[in-house]
């Protein structure tokens, strides 16, 4: 197979041109070329979603992207983020949680973790849609399980993910009265 190519930007930092083979699904450049190892490999197909990345859009939106079935150079020139792109650190090293990773783990959302960061990627997809238009209170429920209901737990069930995720929305004022 040949290679070409890639160029992207990568929880924020410029990464490439690296010659990378043409049929190379991110899920495994992320792994090997930038040993970013988040994002699982559950099923394969695209089906349980703990592959996924965050794709920035130029108009501002965001968008997971599942990255088993999706090969790497559809990523050429596209701002990404992985779960290891959410938590920030100070001057001296100390490392801060993003407010979803922070409830998901106050409220122990998780067991086994495996689906965790395709869980935090959703999450992050549905509040940052509702820090640009807020949420009516009557249609909080419906927009988490649209947000996150494709994502597969084999462990922990759904509740506490959406439960966290309700409470985020709530702690930031995402949720407006109607």
């Amino acid at each position: 197979m040949a290679n070409r190519p890639l160029q992207l930007t990568l929880n924020g930092q410029p990464v490439g041109p690296v010659e990378v083979p043409d049929d190379l699904a991110m899920l495994d450049y992320l792994h090997e070329y930038q040993n970013l190892t988040g994002s699982r490999l559950g099923c394969g197909q695209g089906i349980c979603h703990a592959c996924v990345v965050i794709v920035d859009n130029p108009d501002g939106t965001c968008e997971e992207v599942r990255t088993c079935i999706t090969g790497a150079h559809y990523f050429a020139g596209k701002k990404v983020r992985t779960i290891e792109g959410h938590a920030s650190k100070d001057e001296a090293g100390k490392l801060t949680l993003n407010p979803i990773q922070q409830k998901f783990v106050d409220l122990f959302a998780f067991q086994c973790s495996y689906c965790a960061p395709g869980f935090v990627n959703a999450a992050t997809v549905l509040v940052e849609t509702a820090q640009r238009q807020p949420l009516n209170k009557s249609e909080v429920q419906d927009r988490i399980e649209a947000s996150l209901g494709h994502h597969i737990c084999r462990c922990t069930g759904y509740v506490r993910y959406y439960d966290a995720t309700r409470q985020v929305l709530n702690d930031l004022g995402l949720v407006k009265e109607g």
